[in-house]
């Protein structure tokens, strides 16, 4: 899952695979190619890289781990909410919760 997201996210910012790498700390006579392999899903960036690298492409960093789409983009909407819009979210997904068919409360 990591590298789809990792592509999507950096291709939406509009970075090079070397200048994400670069500005995510890796070395820069390195950081394409290793940037090129987290993409491919040859290798896999350890969780610190990934919280460099989320902050860079302002995302949370659960939404590169997220396997199901729909929560992903809840998480993504959810991050790009101010403070306020966070708790009227919380509350109106608690109240659904609470009145949903089958709900475990």
């Amino acid at each position: 899952m990591i590298s789809e997201r990792l592509k999507a996210a950096r291709l939406r910012a509009g970075l090079s695979q070397e200048k994400l790498g670069k500005l995510a700390g890796i070395d820069p006579t390195s950081a394409s190619a290793r940037m090129n392999q987290y993409e491919r899903g040859k290798h896999s960036p350890d969780y610190r890289l990934m919280c460099k690298v989320a902050d860079i492409l302002k995302m949370p960093v659960s939404w590169f781990y997220t396997e199901d789409d729909d929560l992903a983009r809840l998480q993504e909407a959810y991050y790009n909410l101010s403070p306020e819009a966070r708790r009227d979210l919380l509350t109106h997904a608690q109240a659904v919760e609470q009145t949903a068919p089958g709900a475990l409360v």
